[in-house]
């Protein structure tokens, strides 16, 4: 046979496939891009739903239900909301106050801890690490946890809103696998050698080194600040110190109390007729994601590492 026709039909061939696996390689990124729209869509779609709700007018929710596009404009959830925009801004600068120096507490004292424990040559660091552990698996309740925080003093303090949430043990964990797969133990070796002590390895070596670790840790910790409600309706009576979750909180139970029935209904039934029972919630929702939900875009470059890196175990 001849070797010109032979090499034709290979090198046709050859094309061919070539011309074949880049179509299905087109296909393929068409339909990730068509779903990762689509998720997104998901993804959004609840949320402009719930900023529509809470610009609709209460009689047309009633009349035709939730739409994305209001049927009828309105912003008296807002009105009814800010009728007092002291009461919300001292609940905001609380959120914001304990959201900060708690995440900030949180990340140092969960890195001075995962730390020591990462490293192979801390005694008892398996001890350690175990109590840790243990600490996810059982706890000791509600009473012991409400009289510990009592006793101490921290009732109607700020101080009772940061501390309980300074150290989470899976958090610990999460960090002290991150420590161990990423920072070398040359590298501690050669800092002690230059002189460097305990200190300043961590300050100027493992720190910076534990960007990816530490912003995944901050989000949750940002997260789990700003959102706690429930240590404010257990520790805090001092209404100028209420979170502003918690005023969110007080303000959806004082409007099911009035719609419950158990209030006479001469007094329930004049003010209940003036309040966006269901405009209300979801205006309040907008309220208290107003600030938080701008800290993820600054941190989603680091987010995707950090977890991933403190998933192995180590």
């Amino acid at each position: 046979m001849n070797p010109n026709i032979d090499s034709q039909i290979t090198s046709g061939g050859t094309g061919d496939s070539a011309s074949a696996v880049n179509q299905i390689s087109r296909l393929t990124n068409a339909l990730l891009v068509v779903l990762f729209i689509l998720l997104s869509i998901a993804c959004l779609f609840p949320l402009l739903l719930v900023i529509s709700v809470s610009f609709t007018n209460e009689h047309a929710i009633v009349l035709h239900g939730y739409n994305i596009i209001p049927k009828q404009f309105s912003d008296y959830a807002y009105r009814y909301l800010f009728k007092d925009p002291g009461e919300i801004i001292r609940g905001y600068g609380i959120s914001i106050l304990v959201t900060v120096v708690g995440t900030i507490g949180s990340l140092l004292l969960t890195a001075l801890y995962a730390f020591p424990i990462s490293r192979k040559d801390m005694p008892y660091r398996n001890a350690l690490a175990f109590i840790v552990f243990f600490t996810m698996l059982f706890s000791g309740g509600l009473v012991p946890w409400y009289l510990a925080y009592s006793v101490a003093g921290l009732k109607d303090t700020l101080w009772a809103l940061i501390i309980p949430n300074l150290v989470v043990p899976f958090n610990v964990l999460i960090m002290r696998t991150f420590f161990s797969n990423t920072i070398p133990g040359s590298l501690i070796e050669a800092a002690k050698i230059d002189g460097s002590g305990e200190v300043r390895i961590f300050a100027q070596i493992i720190l910076p080194l534990s960007t990816p670790v530490m912003a995944t840790i901050g989000l949750f910790q940002t997260l789990t600040y700003w959102n706690d409600w429930f240590t404010s309706s257990v520790f805090i009576s001092n209404n100028h110190l209420v979170s502003l979750q918690y005023l969110m909180y007080k303000v959806i139970n004082n409007i099911q109390y009035l719609n419950s029935g158990r209030v006479d209904a001469s007094v329930a039934g004049k003010v209940a007729a003036t309040i966006p029972t269901e405009t209300v919630r979801m205006a309040m929702a907008i309220v208290g994601i107003g600030p938080i939900i701008l800290v993820y875009p600054f941190l989603q470059k680091y987010f995707v590492k950090g977890l991933t890196v403190g998933s192995v175990k180590g």
